[in-house]
This record gives structure tokens, C-alpha cells and sequence, in this order.
């Protein structure tokens, strides 16, 4: 219940629920949005139509992001989460040590050039397995483009879906990470079960 709204959170979920539906039954939807919780913290899921658009973690703040959402791709954004029931379980599984990869159909929006380029090929890099960023600079043709690789993975739309976390320094070195380096620790520990 709330000061604003004095109904039960039941009924005011079931409230956003429907108003979901009937906006995106209308075409007035472009972006849903939910959170969930994850071993390395509340994670933000944006989907358009095409898929999965973006995972924040909620150190880049929540607020800002969805700000940059409706700037970069749609203001109008509602939180659904029965939209993205696939990409919540797909991350369970993964937390959860049962997934290596990601099914989700993703939307690549929030990138382009040479980050596209870099971040479709993260995916490659098998479960377990880590590259180095000169390797993967070696990997998509531009073997001089280190730095431009550490920052498409720093810019990465959709960290651990498209694991820009499996990239380290040459000396080993965990490097940056959009969540933090206790998240990429994390999930790199997670893989090396």
C-alpha cells in the first residue's frame, strides 16, 4: 500500500499488469522494464520489441539509465515484468550454474561500428574461457585497437547476456567492468565451477 494509492500491492500490481497489456495491445509500449535479483546485485532489464535491449547493475543507477533509454531509444517505457519472464529465467539458470549461453533474442540498438562489431563477438568467447583485449582486438580484425575494445566492453547495452566480463588485461589483470570488479570476480568465479 501506498500514501498515493491506498490499495493493496496485489491490486496494484495486478492495475500495472493490465495497463501493460492494454498498452502494448494499443502499440503504445516501446520499452518494458523490470528488475530482478542476482548474485551480483538488482538487475535492470529493458526489452523492445526486437528483445532484450539492456542489463544495468544498480551501481550505474537505475534512474539514469532508464533516462538514457527513453532519450536513446523510447520514452514510453512501462514496467512489465511478465515481458521479460524469459530473460529473469535465462539469468536464473545462469546464476544458478545450469546455462552457459544466452537464447534471448537481444536488440542492438544501443550500439554500433566498431563496439557492435566487438560485442557481437563476445558471445564466442566460450563459458569458462577468458581473452585478453589485445586478443580479442586480433579477434575482429583490428589487432591495434586494444583500447577501442576495452571500451566497447566498457559500454557494453547487455553485460553478462553478451559477457564482456570473459575479457581481461594481457597481464591477467581483471581489467574494468561496467558492475564493478566484485561482479566480474563473481562471475568469472561462477564459470570456473
Amino acid at each position: 500500500m501506498t500514501d498515493l494509492f491506498p490499495i493493496s500491492d496485489s491490486s496494484l500490481a495486478e492495475l500495472r499488469g493490465r495497463l501493460a497489456t492494454e498498452a502494448a495491445s494499443a502499440g503504445l509500449l516501446d520499452l518494458t522494464v523490470r528488475t530482478v535479483d542476482s548474485p551480483v546485485g538488482p538487475l535492470l532489464l529493458a526489452s523492445t520489441g526486437s528483445g532484450l535491449v539492456r542489463v544495468a547493475f544498480e551501481r550505474e543507477g537505475f534512474d539514469a539509465v532508464l533516462q538514457s533509454l527513453a532519450d536513446r531509444v523510447s520514452p514510453r517505457i512501462l514496467e512489465a515484468p511478465s515481458g521479460l519472464d524469459d530473460a529473469a529465467r535465462e539469468l536464473d539458470e545462469y546464476f544458478d550454474g545450469c546455462r552457459t549461453s544466452f537464447d534471448l533474442p537481444v536488440d542492438h540498438a544501443l550500439s554500433a561500428g566498431f563496439r557492435a562489431r566487438v560485442q557481437a563477438f563476445l558471445p564466442h568467447i566460450a563459458y569458462g574461457r577468458t581473452l585478453t583485449y589485445k586478443e580479442v582486438a586480433e579477434r575482429v580484425g583490428n589487432p591495434n585497437a586494444v583500447r577501442a575494445v576495452g571500451t566497447a566492453c566498457a559500454t557494453n547495452p547487455l553485460p553478462i547476456v553478451v559477457p564482456c566480463h570473459r575479457v581481461l588485461r594481457s597481464d591477467g589483470a581483471l581489467g574494468g567492468y561496467l558492475g564493478g570488479l566484485d561482479a566480474k570476480r563473481t562471475l568469472l568465479d561462477l564459470e570456473s565451477r
